[in-house]
């Protein structure tokens, strides 16, 4: 969320390439009272209306589109007053104009709130006050988005707003017949298709929550716990702080709405450590930057595109992050075996740990806790389950005191260890005790364990879930010192007062509402491009235009659209890349894909656009990712950011794997599979780590590269040698369609392959895939499919196409015509391909391993 004007690594520290990220204007005096009474107001009425006391009390309950007007209305009025218009505007005073133009741009925001009523009744209706507030509120919500996020995403903004308007002298493919500015400025900022649409409702509903509860971990001391954790995990391994690196950004990552604040929250810590173990600026930089930007790939936030999705997509959250899970897992998994082989080409040996225990009792001890985690998890689960039915209307009472005791009991473990030193204070040289650190912040899981379990088994609403956490955070701000001081018997510790935890709160809740400006911008500004989409029907003449320049291949046109979104989403934040990029390239991929056969979940086209839009953090020359990283490493900026390209191939290659491949995202796959999915596709990605780093048990010949590529493609797709072997199809004539439905089972898949005019008149070919409905015969199903046919000329023509039927569904229409039958033929297990990719790979370890007997090397000596 950086300008990408300010991003010079010359010249900014990290606290400034923080500041910068939530406001580089600190002003004194009447006006820093008021920015800080803003942020504290919002963070108050985003927690009021997220919670049940409006419903309770009868006050303050507002519908969506009141609430989205108060919150962009907030995020203006905080974007003007902390953000400055140039680089020379003064920073400790916010200039009149500046002021004039954030009450202005409030005012026009709240326009929606003030009069709701008098606009719902006369909806398209436009009127002269309507008019001039939304050429009012739009020009400064552009120029807001160019202060808080650069000049990226308002100038494209712009060109959607000038191509509304243009549409009759555009050339050729893009002409459209344009948008009078009337219906521009209603559609835009009056109605709920534009600026206040899905997205800024996601942000408004969902995102705020997140972040706050993010901020106030942040401040409870969560993030400093999370990052002396994974050093002293992982710290003792070779190459020990790229390692806990990549854990520690992993774990910021969870609850961070900003691959840059996390590079510049993490790495301020991380990044010295890894140049102290050898690690050159721009590869330790580069490490950072991997890390972080994988962080929003996974959830439960992902950059707070999960929320989005939501919407999107149109499934439940929960399904979402079941789906995200497994290739962000992958991905740091293989990260950290990257680092591991860049540890093993430098030479790096281990830190000195405090206290080093033996292996042996390392591994009783992790089986301990591994035990004892799992009792306490299966303990909770069915204690709860069997606690509703008992407590009844009082089970909330009776959960808030077994969670008070359950605080009470990890706050006493603490304060029986010493307190983590301060990142001033930690000593490079020595890492701390695992167990040590572990046992003293315990109580920072707390609240994630409760918003996970609201999210996951309860199936809360986001919103609610964060509320729900946010408040365990609440208590936990306040009372954590007082407590702390209080069961430390030996008084060799002062941990603070209730008064420090106040300012804590304070200081977390303002946090949290200036972290907020940049997305509640970024996802208004989207909006305008989201509303530009939806009414000039640009989506289509984009699918036209790739599936020209990609002359049909499938490949190429999952290529373009891959690059296409890495340029759309560059300068981009990663709520604002995912709005654009799925708005735009989104629908072509559908669309297209149907024209090559490729039937693919929404969800999985949805996450292959997300992932390169997200790459555009880390891609020079505007990875805006890497030019922070490169600020705290006092690295080249540019070579920092091709390091972190190459280390994020397997994020780039993992797209196109499970576009293919769906049981990577875990659709329609059972937990022993999903297991099984799981081992394989994670060695298939450190198969394809080694290879794309040229380096395994020993650096790799050309020759042994290429064989890794080919073990690893095998293992994620080995459907694609099984397509060789034997057609995946039965073909069958659309005359014996009803046969044909006779004869397969309910749930069977059918795939139909399609001609004719679509919805808009294009004339095209597509297939469409349909599960067989229940049916008594072959006519009963094609009933329940919604299809009536006839035949014309040796043509099976669609005669009928039953309202909300899944035939209407999937776009079929009257006079099409059905060219063929696709049956799944009955064929062995596409796993079985798997065993002659593991013999190549035990060639692969064969020949490394006789070259290493022959030239040992002292470097490659694993730990």
């Amino acid at each position: 969320m950086n300008n990408t004007q300010t991003l010079s690594p010359d010249t900014l520290s990290s606290e400034e390439l923080i500041a910068q990220d939530v406001g580089a204007r600190l002003p004194v005096g009447i006006m820093a009272t008021v920015i800080t009474a803003l942020a504290l107001c919002w963070s108050l009425f985003q927690l009021w209306i997220a919670s049940p006391l409006p419903f309770i009390i009868g006050f303050g309950v507002m519908n969506d589109t009141e609430t989205r007007a108060i919150h962009l209305a907030f995020a203006l009025l905080l974007a003007f007053f902390v953000f400055p218009a140039r680089k020379r505007s003064p920073r400790d005073r916010v200039p009149h104009l500046d002021l004039l133009l954030g009450l202005v741009s409030a005012a026009a925001a709240l326009y929606l709130f003030v009069f709701y009523n008098e606009l719902a009744q006369r909806p398209g209706n436009l009127t002269t006050a309507d008019f001039i507030t939304a050429c009012i509120g739009i020009p400064l919500l552009l120029e807001a988005a160019r202060r808080v996020l650069g000049p990226a995403l308002p100038i494209i903004a712009t060109l959607f707003l000038i191509y509304s308007l243009a549409g009759p002298w555009m050339p050729g493919l893009l002409s459209h017949r344009g948008v009078p500015f009337p219906a521009l400025a209603n559609h835009q900022w009056i109605t709920t298709e534009g600026v206040f649409g899905i997205a800024l409702g996601v942000s408004t509903s969902f995102v705020f929550l997140f972040v706050l509860f993010g901020a106030l971990l942040e401040r409870a001391g969560a993030g400093h716990y999370f990052i002396q954790l994974a050093f002293s995990m992982l710290g003792h391994l070779r190459g020990g702080p790229a390692k806990a690196a990549v854990v520690a950004s992993g774990l910021t990552g969870l609850i961070s709405g900003s691959s840059i604040a996390n590079v510049v929250t993490t790495g301020t810590f991380t990044i010295p450590m890894m140049r102290k173990v050898g690690f050159s600026a721009e590869k330790a930089g580069a490490v950072e930057v991997a890390s972080s930007v994988n962080g929003q790939i996974m959830p439960p936030v992902m950059g707070a595109a999960a929320f989005l999705m939501v919407e999107y997509v149109g499934i439940p959250y929960v399904d979402i992050i079941k789906h995200a899970f497994l290739p962000a897992a992958i991905s740091y998994i293989s990260l950290l075996y990257i680092v591991h082989l860049e540890a093993l080409k430098l030479g790096m040996q281990p830190l000195a740990v405090a206290g080093s225990r033996p292996w042996l009792a390392r591994l009783t001890g992790f089986a301990f806790g591994t035990a004892l985690i799992s009792g306490l998890s299966l303990a909770v689960y069915y204690g709860l389950g069997w606690l509703k039915p008992l407590l009844g209307d009082h089970t909330l009472p009776g959960v808030a005191v077994m969670l008070a005791i359950t605080y009470l009991g990890l706050l006493k473990i603490a304060a029986m260890n010493d307190p983590l030193p301060s990142e001033e204070d930690t000593d490079l040289n020595t890492l701390p005790s695992t167990r040590a650190v572990l046992l003293s912040g315990l109580h920072y899981l707390l609240p994630v364990i409760v918003l996970v379990w609201c999210l996951m088994v309860e199936r809360l609403s986001p919103g609610l879930s964060a509320f729900w956490g946010s408040m365990i955070l609440v208590v936990i701000v306040l009372t954590q010192r007082p407590l702390l001081n209080w069961l430390r018997t030996d008084g060799k510790h002062h941990y603070g007062s209730v008064q420090e935890g106040a300012i804590d709160l304070r200081e977390g809740l303002i946090a949290g509402a200036r972290n907020m400006i940049g997305i509640g911008i970024a996802t208004a500004t989207a909006g305008v491009i989201v509303g530009a989409v939806s009414q000039t029907g640009v989506g289509l003449v984009l699918a036209d235009l790739v599936e020209m320049l990609s002359m049909g291949n499938l490949m190429l046109m999952l290529l373009l659209t891959a690059l296409l979104s890495l340029i759309l989403g560059m300068g981009l934040p990663t709520t604002a890349n995912y709005i654009v990029v799925s708005s735009l390239l989104a629908p072509v991929i559908v669309v297209l894909g149907q024209q090559q056969g490729l039937i693919v979940p929404l969800i999985a086209v949805h996450l292959f656009v997300f992932y390169f839009g997200i790459m555009a953090d880390v891609t020079p020359p505007v990875g805006l990712a890497s030019f922070a990283a490169a600020a705290v490493s006092k690295g080249d900026p540019i070579k920092t950011g091709i390091t972190a390209f190459y280390y994020s191939l397997r994020t780039a290659a993992l797209p196109f794997l499970f576009i293919f491949n769906t049981d990577l995202l875990l659709i329609d796959v059972d937990w022993p599979h999903g297991v099984l999915i799981f081992v394989v596709a994670t060695i298939a990605m450190l198969i394809f780590a080694a290879a794309t780093q040229g380096y395994f048990l020993t650096r790799n010949r050309w020759y042994e590269t290429l064989l890794l590529l080919l073990v690893a493609f095998t293992l994620f797709r080995p459907g694609f040698w099984q397509d060789q072997v034997s057609d995946p199809y039965r073909y069958v004539s659309p005359t014996s369609l009803s046969e044909e439905l006779n004869s397969l089972n309910e749930g069977d898949m059918l795939r139909m392959r399609i001609k004719g005019e679509d919805a808009v008149g294009v004339m095209r070919e597509f297939s469409v895939l349909f599960e067989v409905p229940e049916g008594k015969n072959g006519e009963d199903k094609q009933l329940a499919l919604g299809i009536e046919t006839y035949q014309d000329s040796g043509k099976t023509l669609i005669d009928i196409v039953h309202f909300s039927s899944p035939a209407e569904k999937s776009g079929l229409m009257f006079d099409q015509e059905i060219m063929e039958l696709r049956i799944p033929a009955q064929r062995s297990a596409k796993e079985w391909f798997w065993i002659p990719a593991l013999f190549l790979f035990g060639l692969v370890v064969t020949m490394q391993r006789r070259r290493l007997q022959r030239t040992p090397e002292p470097e490659v000596a694993c730990s």
